[in-house]
This record gives C-alpha cells, sequence and structure tokens, in this order.
C-alpha cells in the first residue's frame, strides 16, 4: 500500500489523471496516453525503482495474479525499453516496477541501428498506439553481444549461422570507440547505446517527429551487473 500511494503521488505530481480498476487492493491503471507524465517525470521515476533495487529496498509492485487481470484487456505502459536478451537483466527488476509499466524490445546486443523492422517497428508501436514518452535504450556490463563482435574482429573470422550477422551489426560500434582510452570493453558497450540513440533520434516517420514535438524522449543507459545500478549515459 506503501508503493501505491507513492505511485499515485507520482502520477498526480505529473498531472496524470487516474481511473480505478475494480481490483483488490485498491491497485490502479493509467488513463488514457493523452494524459501520460512527461518524458522527465517518467524518467525519474524509473531510477527512483532502480535505487530502491539497488540499495536493497524494493517494493516489488503489482506482480500478483490479481495485478494482471485489470490489464487483460489493454495496457498503457509508460516508457519503452530496448534492452538486451542476457537472462540477467530484467528491466521490471531492477526498475522495480510491475505488470504493464514497461514495454520492453529485448535483441542480443540491444543494438537498434542495422536491427530491421522487428525492433525499430515495435519502438514505434510503443509510441505511436500506446503513447509511451520515454523510450530507453539499455545497454549493460559485460555483454556477450559486443564482447563478441570485438573478438570476431580481432579474429576476422566468420562466425556460425545468423550470429555472424548479429555480431557484424555491433562491429560500427566497436570501431568508432577502439581508440578511445580506457577498457574496450566498456568504451564499446557505451558507443552501442549512443548509436542506437542517434538512429532513434533520426528515425522517421513516427519517432523523430514525436521528438520534435516534445511528446518523447530518447536516453541510453548502462546497467550494471554487479552492483544492480543503471547509469545514465
Amino acid at each position: 500500500m506503501q508503493n501505491n500511494d507513492s505511485r499515485r503521488q507520482f502520477l498526480r505530481n505529473s498531472g496524470v489523471v487516474m481511473v480505478a480498476a475494480t481490483v483488490s487492493h485498491d491497485h490502479r491503471i493509467l488513463a488514457a496516453p493523452a494524459d501520460r507524465p512527461s518524458p522527465d517525470h517518467v524518467l525519474k521515476f524509473m531510477l527512483e525503482g532502480n535505487q530502491r533495487f539497488a540499495t536493497g529496498k524494493s517494493t516489488h509492485p503489482r506482480r500478483t495474479p490479481s495485478d494482471f487481470k485489470p490489464l487483460a484487456s489493454g495496457q498503457s505502459p509508460l516508457a519503452c525499453v530496448i534492452a538486451c536478451a542476457d537472462s540477467r537483466v530484467t528491466p521490471e527488476i531492477f526498475f522495480d516496477l510491475g505488470i504493464g509499466e514497461l514495454f520492453v524490445v529485448r535483441v542480443a546486443g540491444n543494438y537498434v541501428d542495422g536491427a530491421g523492422a522487428a525492433v525499430k517497428g515495435s519502438v514505434e508501436y510503443a509510441v505511436a498506439e500506446l503513447g509511451v514518452s520515454l523510450v530507453m535504450i539499455l545497454g549493460h556490463t559485460e555483454c556477450g553481444a559486443v564482447k563478441a563482435a570485438i573478438q570476431h574482429i580481432r579474429d576476422n573470422d566468420v562466425l556460425p549461422g545468423a550470429i555472424n550477422d548479429l555480431v557484424s551489426t555491433i562491429r560500427p560500434a566497436v570501431l568508432a570507440s577502439e581508440h578511445q582510452p580506457g577498457n574496450k570493453l566498456e568504451n564499446a558497450i557505451i558507443a552501442n547505446v549512443k548509436r542506437g540513440v542517434d538512429r532513434l533520434n533520426d528515425l522517421q516517420p513516427i519517432i523523430r517527429p514525436a521528438i520534435q514535438s516534445g511528446k518523447i524522449k530518447i536516453v541510453g543507459g548502462v546497467y550494471e551487473l554487479a552492483t544492480g545500478k543503471v547509469q545514465m549515459l
């Protein structure tokens, strides 16, 4: 109930109209997309949840069977997160959010540029149809796909099957960061996220106009596996 009160206060402060759901514990669902909070408010809400998770104070909101029922007929997520398919990367958990609050697109290497319609179309759907106001591209430390791209360049080899295509798509991020000082893997992970942010910022005909009108914001971050913290870029 404490978390529900906190969520309601956040949404009131953001100017969001709430509608009651017929469900126990007075859980609530968001109203129409036109009444959604601003991108900055959504980002703040998510990072506050991550802070709770990283400090061992997660509230584990809206994850019971009774929370699923009011959302069975529709969804109204706050944000779209493009994350890696890595089994250790679970945005709903480390942002301390519940069912229906994140629209998550997952692909090994969390890349956007060259990912095709499956990824970019999913983001466009989240913006145009679901009304999200924030899109986050989220890399993570020790990313296996980026490691493979670094090794692929070093060995100048051909990987089996579609793995070769996937790793080759991340290759430009590795090449763009290879002369930077510091850790080569960390630099490539950050470069990969930034390439995705740049790609979405210029993506027509849906994303770029929405950015220019102030309806949405594209941000990038890196999730630290060892600490549970999300560091914004």
